[in-house]
């Protein structure tokens, strides 16, 4: 499955999940297909959801939120391990998603 526009493509490859370009949508609502696509793969109940971030250049707060959403969501779900793979390239990354280990704290984060 994938979304794809201008700006940003998301897909997944097994229980990966790629996020690529820049996402700036408004609001929760306009997140929505996107929360969709992930929520699906959460609902496969796979052992372990990677979230790869790397190629992601830009995301707003609207997105960081739909982030963190999601991790709640997977560590409502003890059996489901998280990994999240970012790039010190990107610097938004470094800052925002060592905010998602204080919501899992079982979360794998990679800042490479």
């Amino acid at each position: 499955m994938e979304i794809s526009t201008k700006e940003y493509r998301v897909w997944i490859e097994g229980t990966k999940i790629h996020y690529e370009g820049t996402m700036r949508l408004s609001g929760t609502e306009a997140y929505a297909p996107i929360l969709s696509l992930m929520n699906g793969v959460l609902e496969s109940k796979p052992d372990e959801i990677t979230l790869d971030l790397t190629e992601l250049e830009f995301l707003n707060s609207s997105g960081i939120n739909l982030l963190a959403k999601f991790t709640i969501e997977v560590r409502k779900q003890p059996d489901i391990s998280i990994r999240v793979n970012g790039s010190k390239a990107v610097p938004w990354q470094s800052k925002s998603l060592k905010n998602l280990q204080r919501l899992h704290p079982a979360l794998e984060l990679t800042i490479s």
